[in-house]
């Protein structure tokens, strides 16, 4: 037989890595919910023309198709990339049965054909909520988004979570105050500052025909970050000592409103959630799209992960407009692949099972699947030994697997193999610890 070879990119978890993995789902999908947002899934597929878009995804993009089947314009599909596309495509079919401001949350797998390296799969959850206007969207949601990631974060068993926010409305003022006509060609410049340090950036922004005044004022920006309002006072001190366009009321008026709306947000999470936004002015979010809020989220001592959580607040969702919205995206397989690999939590045992129940020999199986059926009725998972062995062997059994109740049909009595305590029980009553009821996450 041939060597079983893994494929890269497609992570498979254990039994009790997918506890893991499923309860920090679960705990995503409760917090979600508690703040109003109403769950959705969209196909896994989309036309590839509506996929690639303009962007440079197409190279990412799994086509699908049968084997042997002749391509025709049905067949021409792939697997999304991100939840967006297909978002944005369900918000344009379904706009005259959803109710706007539209609060969704979607977890679903997402397919990338990127190069695999550690917590990047090419087949991975992601979950992200939207809320999504018509016509109009509320600065004040832009906040509310922030809030419900930072405490489905804090919910996590994972480090402190620091949240790094900026605004498109208060760079692109100060950067068209300063001259820069190409906005969006200097923000993703700004953006690739980790990658290329501020040199770098200096020298793509002078030969996208910036000047070396502006060049400095934008890096001098980018440097500017405050854990509360006190980046106010210094991005006005660098406005005021920055040569500036003769006329400047628009872009001016247009800082003006991205330094309140960062106000409002820093402020307006940390009063949520203490201690986990930040103004940062280097936060630049290199898509075009974003207009408004735009959000980065790293976890303490894992900075090397890069942002498990990210988004902004953009002005059309649907390519023909109207539908302003702000979403954020968690990679949920790279934090369930940190959470893992780094030891931060593991499951409580990989096995639902609270009990099994005994088998005193074959004849008196039926008793005892009549016992797990009682239980089973009330709830509690429970599971029948395979073989009438000595007992000592079913309790081995049980070890083996996670479980932590023994059942002895013969004696009507229940034991606790890690305490060793046995006692008297009524499988019509008798209830585990809670925190036996069923696998948890246990932090390290």
């Amino acid at each position: 037989m041939a060597r079983v070879r893994p494929l890269s990119g497609f992570p498979e978890w254990t039994p009790a890595e997918r506890v893991v993995e499923a309860q920090l789902i679960e705990s995503l999908r409760e917090t979600f919910r508690l703040h109003g947002f109403a769950e959705i899934e969209t196909r896994a597929v989309e036309p590839l023309d509506r996929l690639a878009g303009k962007s440079d995804a197409a190279k990412e993009i799994y086509t699908l198709g049968r084997l042997g089947a002749e391509p025709d314009a049905e067949s021409k599909v792939g697997l999304h990339f991100d939840l967006t596309v297909p978002f944005a495509r369900y918000v344009e079919e379904f706009q005259h049965a959803l109710a706007f401001p539209f609060k969704r949350f979607q977890i679903q797998k997402v397919w990338r054909g990127e190069r695999p390296q550690e917590g990047r799969y090419r087949e991975f959850y992601q979950a992200d909520i939207d809320v999504v206007g018509r016509d109009t969207l509320p600065a004040h949601l832009e906040v509310e988004v922030a809030v419900v990631m930072a405490r489905a974060l804090a919910a996590l068993p994972v480090p402190a979570a620091t949240m790094r926010v900026n605004n498109r409305r208060l760079v692109e003022g100060f950067y068209r105050g300063v001259g820069i006509d190409d906005v969006a060609g200097a923000l993703r410049s700004v953006d690739k500052l980790d990658k290329i340090g501020p040199d770098g950036v200096r020298v793509e922004l002078t030969g996208k025909g910036v000047s070396a005044s502006a060049a400095d004022a934008v890096l001098e920006l980018a440097r500017i970050s405050a854990p509360d309002a006190g980046f106010v006072a210094a991005v006005e001190d660098l406005w005021a000592t920055t040569p500036t366009i003769d006329d400047v009321a628009e872009p001016q008026a247009e800082l003006r409103e991205g330094l309140a709306q960062l106000v409002a947000l820093v402020e307006g999470v940390n009063a949520a959630v203490p201690d986990t936004a930040v103004a940062d002015l280097r936060i630049a979010r290199g898509l075009d799209y974003y207009t408004g809020s735009v959000y980065e989220t790293f976890l303490a001592g894992h900075e090397d992960l890069g942002s498990i959580c990210s988004g902004g607040r953009y002005d059309s969702l649907v390519a023909g407009g109207g539908f302003p919205g702000v979403g954020m995206s968690i990679g949920v397989s790279r934090l369930v692949s940190r959470v893992i690999g780094a030891n931060l939590a593991r499951a409580s045992r990989a096995v639902p099972s609270a009990v099994l129940v005994a088998v005193t020999d074959e004849s008196t199986r039926p008793a005892s699947n009549a016992i797990a059926d009682a239980l089973r009725a009330r709830g509690i998972a429970t599971e029948v030994a395979p073989a009438a062995a000595k007992f000592g062997k079913q309790i081995q059994y049980a070890d083996r697997r996670g479980i932590p109740f023994v059942w002895f049909a013969d004696s009507g009595e229940v034991k606790d193999i890690r305490s060793g305590d046995q006692v008297a029980a009524d499988p019509a009553s008798w209830e585990p610890p809670a925190e036996d009821a069923r696998p948890r996450i246990v932090t390290s």
